[in-house]
């Protein structure tokens, strides 16, 4: 069985594989080149009935089909997976699972590892999909179903449509991951626990693998609705492009998105036995918690997040070079964000850019981290920093802090370390450190 020899003390840990279900593509090549360009995936909402909605726009996963063929792979003897699932086994689980899914195995055949998985220990590979609020749309669906029919027409399979986490379930059993099977369902910092808390495994010699990341898909009336209800969501039906708009001071709420991100972790010295292709290595993991609220952001927890990040790297400020800021498009959440990074990055301008990819994907809630991290990787590997766009006017409050917000078009810039942010409802917070290997 291939292993690593590596003591735990040493233990690194890097990225080999991608895979990414968004509103900006299909896989995570055309979500990263049409996030380099510039695009919107944000469009009127064509998955419910709009009437009486108060919100017309999100940011859907268009074009999806979860039967398409993939791989072939073989993780186990005498096993093939040529799709993720067929139209009946699809049926059986909610769309946030068929997303998942569809990027796990697009990040497994990425990394490489399906080729020697006869030479890995199975109980060495896990996986950590995070969740914010699981199958929304199929509770909606069957409860509707329910008042209109009774007990009888609700499906055996409701419950495996819902739970959170049914991701990390289905994605082991197709790929035979015996080692940790995890959710963390943490608001829309679920998926960057997940890779933080998959990092800390391997480092300290739990597994050698873990396939983590994220999962949401809650494009639904009561998804919607409730966010609105919180006055949280943009009301800008009518230019659904220019939405999403963080750090501008005419932004109006977040925009719903859809979508999921994956990525193969591996420790170091086991990646290099296989020859694998290395993205770049996960250096710092920071978390917190704000005790402040229950939807408001403080700023000083995510200040906090931020700085235990960069000691756990042993890094110092000025030596990032890219933030890929959580940047939801809120009135309150972004100013606070910007006062963090400021206080913490004192030379912010003479070393530090920051963007919002949120303004293209809209808020993907529980795989916003995940997706968040793929981009700021990708930014360190390709030398290239996407945009935020829609920023006509900073918001004064943000512009007299002095940070480069990446406005309207992205940079080329040689990048070392980047840092990615995600905070959620409840007050919960994560930073994760990208490095260059």
């Amino acid at each position: 069985m291939l292993s690593s020899n590596s003591s735990q003390m040493q233990r690194r840990v890097v990225v080999t594989g991608f895979g990414v279900v968004s509103p900006l593509g299909l896989s995570a090549q055309e979500s990263w080149r049409n996030a380099l360009d510039g695009h919107s995936g944000i469009g009127t909402t064509t998955l419910f009935d709009l009437t009486d909605c108060p919100v017309k726009i999100s940011g859907e996963v268009k074009g999806f089909d979860l039967t398409r063929s993939v791989g072939p792979f073989h993780p186990s003897e005498g096993l093939q997976i040529t799709q993720a699932a067929n139209a009946k086994e699809a049926r059986r689980v909610g769309r946030f699972v068929h997303l998942a899914l569809a990027a796990g195995l697009e990040a497994y055949g990425d990394s490489g590892l399906d080729t020697i998985r006869s030479k890995i220990d199975p109980r060495r590979m896990g996986v950590n999909i995070g969740a914010g609020m699981g199958g929304l749309p199929e509770i909606e669906e069957v409860h509707n179903e329910f008042l209109a029919k009774g007990y009888r027409r609700i499906t055996p399979f409701f419950i495996p449509q819902v739970i959170p986490n049914m991701a990390s379930g289905q994605l082991s059993i197709l790929l035979n991951l015996k080692g940790p099977n995890l959710c963390n369902i943490t608001a829309c910092t679920s998926s960057a626990h997940s890779l933080g808390e998959s990092f800390r495994q391997i480092q300290r010699g739990d597994v050698d693998v873990m396939i983590a990341g994220g999962a949401e898909a809650v494009i639904c009336k009561l998804g919607i609705g409730g966010f609105a209800a919180m006055r949280a969501l943009s009301t800008r039906n009518d230019a659904p492009k220019s939405a999403s708009r963080p750090f501008d001071q005419d932004r109006d709420g977040f925009v719903m998105g859809e979508g999921s991100a994956v990525l193969v972790l591996e420790e170091y010295k086991f990646a290099q036995n296989r020859d694998a292709k290395i993205y770049g290595e996960i250096l710092g993991y920071g978390l917190s918690g704000d005790a402040y609220h229950m939807t408001s952001p403080s700023g000083e927890g995510g200040l906090r997040a931020m700085k235990q990040a960069l000691e756990d790297a042993k890094l110092n400020p000025e030596q990032i070079g890219y933030i890929n800021a959580h940047g939801t498009s809120t009135p309150t959440g972004d100013v606070e964000e910007a006062r963090a990074i400021s206080t913490l990055f004192p030379q912010a301008s003479k070393h530090l850019h920051i963007s919002s990819t949120k303004s293209m994907t809209g808020h993907l809630l529980g795989a916003a981290g995940a997706i968040e991290a793929f981009f700021a990787l990708m930014a360190i590997r390709e030398s290239r920093i996407p945009p935020t766009i829609n920023l006509d006017n900073i918001d004064p409050a943000c512009a007299k802090l002095g940070l480069d917000f990446t406005a309207k078009k992205g940079v080329e810039k040689p990048i070392r370390f980047a840092l990615s942010n995600s905070f959620g409802f409840g007050g919960t917070n994560a930073s994760l450190i990208f490095g260059k290997i």
